[in-house]
C-alpha cells in the first residue's frame, strides 16, 4: 500500500473508557490533533470514571479480527497504536494480524493497570504481548510501573532503568521509551524525564514536571501522538519529543473534570508545539 501524503490513517487497537479520557477515545481525540484519520478496534469494555476501574468486559479474539481485518483491506493505515490488550488469544490474534500485515509503524503501550491500581491484564497475557508484540513494534512505551513488572524487579535508580531496558531488548523490543524518571530516587521532582532507549544509547527527553491530579490517560495519550507524528512523517525522536511536549500541555491546560484522576485536554494547539 502507497503511504497516505494528504491523509494519513492511524489505527488504535485498545479499550472503551466511557468517562474519555483513556483508551481508544483519548486516542482518537489526539489523532484528531495531530490531523490524523482515526479508526478503532475494541478490545474490551471498560467500566470506569475519574475515580477508579470497576471492571470490564473483553471482547473475543474473533471479534477484534473481525474489526482489525475491514479496516486495514480497505484504508491506508501508516501507523497502529496498540493499548489494553486484555487476553492472551486477543494478543495472540493482533500479533498474527500485524506480523503478516506490517503496518508502516507499531507502538505498543504495554498497558497493564490503570492509575487507579485496576489490574487490567494478567500475567499469561503479559508474557504473550512481550513474546509475540515486542517483536514487531517500531517502539514500546511502559510507564515505571509497567517496566518494572516487564522486567521482574523494582527500578530504583538509572543503572535499574538501563537493566530493564537491557531485558525488553533482549525480547525483541528495538526501541523502548521507559515513562516516569521522575519517580526514581533522588530525581529531581521540577522535572519530567522519559528515557529512550535505542541501538545500545539512552536519550533523556526533559519536561517540567506538573504537579496535577489530571493525568488520566497520559501513557494512551503519549503514545498515539507518537503514532500519529510517525504518520505525518516525522522520525522516532522528533515523534517522541513533540509527544512529550502535547502531553505536557494537555495537563497544563486540563479541564479539571471529575472528583479522582481527571482527563487531560486533548485539544491542545499541536501548530504551537514546534
Amino acid at each position: 500500500m502507497e503511504r497516505n501524503s494528504k491523509n494519513p490513517v492511524c489505527l488504535t487497537v485498545a479499550g472503551v473508557d466511557p468517562s474519555g479520557g483513556a483508551g481508544v477515545i483519548a486516542d482518537l481525540k489526539t489523532f484528531a490533533a495531530f490531523g490524523c484519520y482515526g479508526a478503532a478496534a475494541i478490545t474490551s469494555l471498560t467500566f470506569q470514571n475519574t475515580l477508579g476501574v470497576y471492571g470490564a468486559v473483553n471482547q473475543s479474539a474473533e471479534s477484534v479480527r473481525k474489526q482489525i481485518e475491514p479496516v486495514i483491506a480497505d484504508l491506508n493505515v501508516d501507523a497502529v497504536k496498540t493499548g489494553m490488550l486484555p487476553t492472551v488469544e486477543v494478543i495472540e490474534t493482533v500479533a498474527e494480524i500485524f506480523t503478516s500485515r506490517k503496518p508502516e509503524y507499531l507502538v505498543v503501550d504495554p498497558v497493564v493497570r490503570s492509575t487507579s491500581g485496576f489490574d487490567l491484564i494478567d500475567q499469561k497475557a503479559l508474557d504473550a504481548l512481550v513474546k509475540d508484540l515486542f517483536p514487531i513494534a517500531d517502539i514500546i512505551t511502559p510507564n515505571l510501573a509497567e517496566a518494572e513488572r516487564i522486567a521482574g524487579f523494582s527500578i530504583e535508580n538509572l543503572e535499574d532503568m538501563q537493566r530493564a531496558a537491557n531485558i525488553m531488548h533482549d525480547s525483541g523490543a528495538k526501541n523502548v521509551l521507559i515513562k516516569g524518571g521522575h519517580k526514581l530516587k533522588n530525581a529531581s521532582s521540577t522535572n519530567a524525564v522519559d528515557r529512550f532507549f535505542s541501538g545500545g544509547k539512552m536519550t533523556e527527553f526533559v519536561s517540567d514536571f506538573i504537579d496535577s491530579s489530571s493525568t488520566h490517560g497520559t501513557g494512551c495519550t503519549l503514545a498515539s501522538a507518537i503514532a500519529a507524528n510517525l504518520a505525518i512523517g516525522r522520525n522516532l525522536q522528533d515523534s517522541i519529543i513533540i509527544a512529550k511536549r502535547f502531553v505536557t500541555a494537555a495537563i497544563r491546560s486540563a479541564p479539571k473534570l471529575g472528583g479522582g484522576n481527571g482527563p487531560v485536554n486533548h485539544f491542545v494547539n499541536v501548530q504551537e508545539l514546534n
